[in-house]
């Protein structure tokens, strides 16, 4: 699931909310918001997010970003 995904990604910067906000370039509101509605991260931020923590995109937002075949 990808609020698990975002769940990993908020751990990378130690639940830091606004931390993780500053590195992908939105509001701290914005992360509470989908914290607290259990809301996938936006599509406009789901790269940078990769970018910041190393969470893969495709984990992140599954719908837009499928994982790779192996």
């Amino acid at each position: 699931m990808s609020h698990a995904a975002l769940k990993r990604a908020l751990a990378a910067v130690d639940q830091n909310q606004s931390e993780f906000a500053r590195r992908v370039g939105c509001s701290q509101q914005i992360v509470s918001y989908w914290m607290r509605k259990r809301v996938s991260i936006a599509p406009e931020y789901a790269i940078a997010a990769e970018r910041a923590t190393g969470v893969p995109r495709h984990e992140l937002r599954p719908d837009l970003y499928p994982a790779e075949p192996v």
